[in-house]
């Protein structure tokens, strides 16, 4: 008896090889990286963008159709023009850019390299790092502090670093996933509040709109996780994610950061912010190791729904 491959979308390969890819190979030189490239459109037509409040709501609305879109057909139109050389030249390739358009590995790299320096003791390279990975003020931040906004940062991330390009790649192939990633990026260089209070404020609406699902999905993936992972409380991660998913300005970020917290049993708090969770015990380095164990339980099942949907969408539009 022999496994018919046929029954089986290409998608699904592309998928499973872009993450092994992620897992086993190394991010791609900022010259060569779609994200850097759409990074740039961004900048470009930031640029000049008006600040004023109706043209620079206007202008920041055409920003935020025009980028995605444009990256979106891009993506479609390499898509189409791959696949008609070839499915094993379209699995390759299109795994090859699937994967500039979410980051696992990197995400753990970054989370252990806290961890390390919250471990040395060393206050002063533990501050330095932050600054690359939070927007606070980090000058008298404390080892625990620090902590937890690494933790915060993972379970954050975990959604719109991963589970929500896959869901958007699972849905609309290619141009999903960069349209997902064109969004994302238009947010996070413009959508606060300051400067580009108004240029921006579309932007950072369209970014929650796309993450409504993934977030609330990916939190749920969370609470799932903590019944089999050691150490964690998954009583807890459903109680406190419930009672503090609002706490946050984002109508996101709370989902996945709670039901972290309520898993970890400790209070993770930006001073001024919000304050989720309960402080059962203090923080430890460890914790960091706790929400990469968490992150990668989530990938296995956020890999598993995306599959399934590509398996849905094969069998109603082929």
């Amino acid at each position: 008896m022999t496994l018919n491959l046929q029954v089986i979308p290409l998608d699904v390969y592309v998928l499973a090889l872009a993450v092994l890819v992620d897992l086993l190979g190394r991010e791609l030189p900022a010259r060569a990286h779609p994200t850097v490239w759409i990074g740039y459109t961004v900048r470009r037509m930031e640029r000049v963008g008006p600040r004023s409040r109706t043209a620079g709501l206007i202008f920041g609305a055409l920003m935020t159709l025009a980028i995605p879109g444009f990256w979106a057909l891009a993506a479609w139109a390499a898509a189409v023009g791959l696949q008609s050389i070839h499915p094993v030249v379209y699995l390759v390739v299109g795994a090859l850019l699937l994967k500039s358009t979410f980051a696992l590995k990197m995400l753990h790299q970054v989370a252990a390299g806290t961890m390390m320096l919250a471990t040395s003791g060393d206050l002063a390279a533990l501050r330095e790092n932050m600054r690359s990975l939070v927007s606070r003020d980090v000058s008298s931040m404390t080892p625990s502090q620090a902590i937890a906004a690494t933790v915060e940062s993972v379970s954050e991330n975990t959604t719109d670093s991963f589970v929500a390009p896959w869901l958007a790649f699972a849905l609309f192939g290619l141009p999903g996933a960069f349209a997902y990633r064109a969004i994302n990026t238009l947010d996070s260089m413009i959508g606060y509040r300051g400067e580009y209070e108004y240029l921006g404020k579309v932007a950072a609406r369209m970014d929650d709109l796309v993450n409504l699902v993934p977030a609330r999905l990916t939190g749920v993936m969370v609470a799932l996780g903590s019944s089999v992972l050691p150490g964690q409380r998954p009583g807890q991660a459903w109680r406190i994610m419930w009672r503090d998913h609002a706490r946050t300005a984002s109508p996101n970020a709370g989902w996945t950061m709670s039901g972290m917290a309520g898993a970890l049993g400790v209070e993770l708090e930006k001073e001024g912010h919000y304050r989720l969770g309960d402080a059962t015990r203090p923080l430890e380095p460890a914790d960091i190791a706790r929400s990469v164990s968490s992150m990668y339980l989530v990938a296995g099942l956020g890999l598993l729904v995306a599959v399934a949907v590509i398996f849905l969408r094969a069998a109603l539009v082929g």
